[in-house]
């Protein structure tokens, strides 16, 4: 199960137009590494996905393949 990536209170801080330059940089870099946790969860995850529950996503055993390959701070 997957968590919400933005809290209510972190749109708010991230919005703010009075955020301190400190606090913008860490609401930016925790952002950036929670993309990062869920782009490796679900690249792990691909990679154990059986034939049958590939066909149901439309993948190919080899395009899992190459993306389960892919680096976290891949996009």
């Amino acid at each position: 199960m997957t968590r919400m990536m933005h809290s209510p209170a972190l749109m708010l801080l991230n919005a703010s137009p009075r955020l301190p330059l400190i606090a913008a940089l860490a609401v930016r870099f925790a952002a950036t590494v929670t993309t990062w946790e869920q782009r490796r969860r679900t690249r792990l995850n691909l990679g154990k996905l059986d034939d049958h529950l590939l066909r149901d996503v439309g993948l190919t055993r080899q395009a899992a393949r190459d993306e389960a390959a892919r680096r976290f701070w891949q996009g």
